[in-house]
């Protein structure tokens, strides 16, 4: 077994020097308070995440998201008193510092979520900026950093003791909007950029709300994006920076003229996703995929996708998939939305199959390590569940959902094709696709069996090629066979096979 993990390493380390364009495809999210607690307090933190680190190495992830890491008086973290500072409850900048440096030796790279749209009201910024409101001191260069006005109506809170109120998008959240047209708001943000960029060595960031910069106005907000991809490539090239803009295709299309290297696609996701979708087709599963591959393709051109099941504002991808007692949907969900191309993005957890919906801290429970490691659940939790084994029970189980999105994770590191390559329909039919992904000299095909009950046949008149990996929901191994003619294939229910060049 040990044997094997190296030689798959070794083989992922030489397919990530050759990619070039990306270097990161299997992305894994993390809500650090509920993540790993290494202190006792039984609050997550940056020690508890670099403690697993050899669990994320090992499933296939190269590459982190941490949610805020902040100083915030919430427990979401989302309101941020401090850009250049580590949330107490989450450690310091030392351990965070230690943690860049551990996943780089490990090949994996960590963005942070940047939520610059709004601060707390508890910010120095907007304290000090109400304080001078008060003493009718207009010309106090922070009231700039808001957006304040004498006018109220829709999304406008009073400022306490004065006339004047503020812009807050997220109603009751104590959380201003700034003012991303002050120039000495973007001299900050610059300054923000390069601490974690150049002076803590991240990778990149998560970007909070796009949509909501300049409320209900796309020129703006890819305009002020233009700006903000522009000043962190310049700060250090290679950053990558994918922003949540919680919209249709076509609207995810005008944001990616921005530059920012990619956009979640939120119509993949959820339980009237592209996936679902497919996975609760009662006719046709594979031309409705295929369809919706065709919609991605038209809409977003050569744009790197970063296509997702679930979110920590979403509910849990097993309640919409319909997966609680059919673990065989939640295996083929995670291989379909993988294989869209791009930078797939899991949420914590969803490689057990946790569950939550809701209220937000509901999404958020205590990943389940196992029944005597796990953190407190978050503050505000009206109900606990796993619905499927601990990490533990799975990692000694071969036919788990975690042994499968480890395979997966695995197979799409070793094909960069499957992430980057253009795609070519060879053959869909009703139950069946055969897609083919060329990048630069490599081509690699992908067989998918979409029925959960029948298996399906196919001869690939193709040479050159060798079996790259399959992946089975029901443990079942598909047939490949290779003659002078082609290559046949007989795939049981929901099975999938790769052949590479």
């Amino acid at each position: 077994m040990l044997l094997w993990l190296l030689l798959a390493l070794c083989l992922v380390c030489t397919a990530q020097a050759e990619t070039g364009e990306m270097d990161s495809f299997n992305w894994y999210e993390i809500f650090v308070r509920s993540f790993q607690d290494s202190n006792g307090d039984g609050i997550g933190d940056l020690p508890g995440v670099l403690s697993r680190l050899g669990y994320l190495e090992q499933m296939g992830y190269d590459g982190i998201w941490l949610m805020p890491v902040m100083p915030s008086p919430s427990y979401h973290k989302y309101d941020v008193t401090d850009y250049r500072q580590i949330d107490p409850d989450y450690g310091t900048l030392e351990d965070f510092k230690q943690l860049v440096n551990a996943c780089h030796q490990r090949g994996i790279r960590l963005i942070v979520d940047l939520p610059i749209n709004h601060t707390s009201v508890q910010h120095p910024w907007f304290l000090q900026a109400c304080d001078a409101l008060r003493a009718g001191d207009t010309e106090n260069p922070l009231i700039d950093f808001y957006c304040f006005s004498q006018s109220d109506g829709a999304k406008q809170v009073p400022v306490e003791g004065t006339p004047w109120f503020y812009e807050e998008q997220f109603s009751g959240g104590g959380m201003p909007d700034l003012n991303l047209d002050s120039a000495a708001v973007r001299e900050e943000i610059t300054a923000i950029l390069d601490f974690w960029l150049n002076g803590c060595g991240v990778d990149g960031f998560r970007l909070d709300a796009v949509t909501s910069y300049y409320a209900a106005d796309t020129q703006r907000n890819v305009a002020f994006l233009s700006w903000l991809a522009q000043t962190a490539k310049q700060l250090k090239p290679g950053c990558y920076l994918v922003g949540e803009a919680w919209l249709g295709l076509e609207g995810i299309a005008q944001y990616q003229a921005s530059g920012v290297d990619s956009f979640f696609l939120f119509p993949a996701s959820q339980a009237e996703g592209y996936i679902a979708k497919t996975i609760r087709a009662r006719s046709k599963p594979a031309r409705q995929y295929v369809k919706y591959l065709q919609q991605v393709e038209q809409a977003m051109g050569d744009a790197l996708l970063a296509p997702f099941l679930s979110n920590h504002d979403t509910g849990r991808a097993v309640g919409s998939l319909q997966a609680r007692s059919a673990p065989e949907r939640a295996k083929f969900a995670h291989a379909l939305v993988s294989l869209m191309g791009g930078a797939t993005f899991t949420y914590y957890g969803e490689e057990i199959g946790m569950v939550g919906s809701g209220d937000d801290p509901n999404k958020r429970l205590a990943m389940y390590w196992n029944d005597g490691d796990m953190t407190q659940q978050p503050p505000g939790t009206t109900k606990v569940e796993y619905a499927f084994p601990c990490v533990d029970a799975q990692w000694q189980d071969g036919q788990s959902l975690l042994r499968y999105c480890q395979k997966l994770n695995i197979l799409k590191k070793e094909n960069p094709a499957i992430a980057l390559g253009k795609t070519e329909f060879v053959c869909v039919e009703d139950d069946f696709c055969l897609l083919k992904r060329t990048w630069r000299q490599q081509e690699c095909y992908v067989a998918i069996n979409f029925s959960a009950k029948a298996s399906c046949e196919y001869q690939l008149q193709a040479q050159g090629l060798r079996l790259a990996g399959q992946l089975d929901a029901f443990a079942q191994t598909a047939g490949v066979t290779f003659a002078p003619d082609g290559v046949w294939l007989v795939l049981p229910p929901c099975a999938i096979v790769i052949l590479a060049q």
